[in-house]
């Protein structure tokens, strides 16, 4: 299937998964920093910067999806 990136909190959790598997860091919150300047070309963090450590904290802390 082909990698397609779109503007949404789907496209940015898709990707943001991959990138988080991809960076060894061993603070989470660093990791998220870093993750989140990985992904600063992609449409959704363009458009709303001001949610996308919002959506990265719940995917890590309260999915405990990383954990």
């Amino acid at each position: 299937m082909e990698n397609r990136i779109f503007n949404n909190a789907d496209s940015f959790v898709m990707a943001f998964d991959e990138a988080w598997s991809q960076v060894v860091c061993d603070d989470i919150n660093l990791k998220i920093d870093k993750v989140i300047n990985e992904l600063e070309e992609h449409p959704f963090v363009i458009q709303n910067p001001e949610i996308v450590r919002d959506i990265a904290n719940f995917r890590i802390n309260s999915l405990r999806k990383f954990k």
